[in-house]
């Protein structure tokens, strides 16, 4: 058994986090005071203990650390639904927030916290027997998020080289957007991940706003049910690393069965079936059909389409009353579509991860409890889609040098932003060029060779 620490990082991170905690311990059947329904779940399942611990009143205590410079939202976690079940020890918050502003969180105001956060991650991990790695919740577009994010990631990469980081990012939307500077946060944080992560699991606000307005027929959608939404996939990604069965048993695996290169580490995912509780009458759907809609362009996470581009690697993740017969059928069916296209260095890059427990939904989620469910993780070249339009609304304020000068005053140069897009066009042509570029560079140094 091999434990993973959760890292929650600014205001969204932290909101995420909760979501997924809530859920989890409904999976689990653990109370919200961390005392386990069924006593004998502890004794029998060893996997519980890869995202919980257990204290010496036999109560489970989630390993992660709340991080967020602005008290408000670390106040009301601490007197919220799971206070009993946290400790003090898990949360570090700071006097002021960060303004949004990428280099307050990660040149100035920040750096005054990252020791703090180390040596509580130094804690988490020394209770522990043997981690395999870090998961990361953080939202790109604020300035805890993107700045003090980055920045306790780039220490991890340092004091646990060997150790896996995975990060959740949550890009921001024009529909969800409250602060101009956004695209500058989150070009900067992509250009640290590139180095300091392992795996980037891309999700965007206005794909999963859209789903809440269009799939689950909320007019006007809040956080908290964007917030809902991406739980349930970080559900579906964990299960097999919290139960005995699945796919991804492990936080490696998702570099040795979705990256063929280091640098494309950005996914996407999608969750299907979404539908909402009003339309209950409607919701006899097989697994082909949901293995379809998983694959959909209006379920994925991220604002790309794949259809137009191709897949490096690409993993489905059934759960609940799923056949294995009806499994690998619809498998069949999608690798006939023609929408689904693979490199042709990796022509059948389909991977099957089937669950057979039930699938829970909280009793105030919009979301309908179906019996079955598939998400899928994927490593395609739309990605360069996904960056093309957040580098357009980055050169369209660059231009002007709008808000330079915000940055500048808390210790960034010019330079900076000049090389955080440099950054992301050379990621771009890395994900257009994949299919034939490397490897006709390969094969110019065999030929030498």
């Amino acid at each position: 058994m091999k434990e993973i620490i959760t890292i929650q990082v600014g205001q969204g991170g932290i909101q995420v986090g909760n979501a997924c905690w809530e859920l989890f311990c409904l999976e689990h059947q653990i109370q919200s005071n961390g005392q386990v329904i069924n006593q004998q779940v502890i004794e029998k399942d060893d996997k519980l203990r890869t995202f919980f611990s257990e204290s010496d009143h036999q109560k489970l205590v989630p390993r992660s650390l709340f991080v967020d410079l602005e008290p408000t939202l670390i106040d009301q976690v601490k007197t919220g639904k799971f206070k009993e079940m946290l400790s003090p020890e898990q949360f570090v918050s700071g006097k002021e927030g960060t303004a949004n502003n990428f280099g307050r969180g990660h040149y100035s105001y920040g750096k005054e916290y990252v020791d703090i956060c180390l040596e509580r991650i130094r804690k988490l991990a020394d209770n522990c027997s043997s981690i395999q790695g870090f998961m990361m919740f953080n939202s790109v577009g604020g300035g805890t998020g993107s700045g003090l994010g980055t920045l306790l990631l780039e220490k991890l990469s340092v004091d646990y080289c060997k150790k896996s980081r995975l990060c959740i990012n949550i890009y921001p939307s024009q529909e969800t957007s409250v602060f101009m500077v956004e695209p500058y946060n989150s070009i900067f944080a992509t250009q640290s991940q590139l180095e300091y992560t392992d795996v980037c699991i891309t999700m965007d606000n206005q794909a999963i706003y859209d789903i809440c307005k269009n799939k689950l027929n909320i007019e006007t959608p809040k956080y908290s049910n964007l917030n809902r939404i991406i739980a349930q996939v970080i559900s579906s990604i964990t299960c097999s690393m919290r139960f005995d069965e699945g796919l991804f048993t492990d936080l490696t695996e998702f570099q040795t069965r979705l990256i063929p290169y280091p640098q494309l580490k950005f996914l996407i995912c999608s969750y299907a079936p979404i539908i909402s509780r009003q339309n209950i009458d409607n919701v006899q759907l097989s697994t082909d059909e949901i293995s379809k809609l998983a694959l959909d362009t209006a379920n994925m996470m991220a604002k790309c389409d794949p259809r137009q581009m191709e897949y490096f690697s690409c993993s489905i993740l059934f759960r609940g009353d799923n056949i294995p017969r009806d499994v690998s059928h619809s498998i069949y069916e999608l690798k006939k579509q023609q929408t689904i296209r693979f490199v042709d260095w990796c022509p059948s890059g389909f991977q099957v991860g089937v669950d057979y427990r039930d699938i829970y939904t909280l009793p105030e989620e919009d979301l309908y409890n179906n019996q079955r469910s598939a998400c899928a993780i994927a490593n395609t070249t739309a990605m360069s889609q996904f960056f093309s339009d957040l580098c357009q609304k980055f050169d369209l304020m660059f231009a002007k040098r709008a808000f330079v000068d915000q940055f500048v005053k808390e210790g960034m140069e010019e330079a900076q932003f000049v090389e955080a897009r440099e950054a992301l066009a050379n990621l771009q042509n890395d994900y257009q060029e994949a299919c034939v570029g490397i490897f006709e560079n390969d094969q110019e140094e065999n030929t030498t060779l």
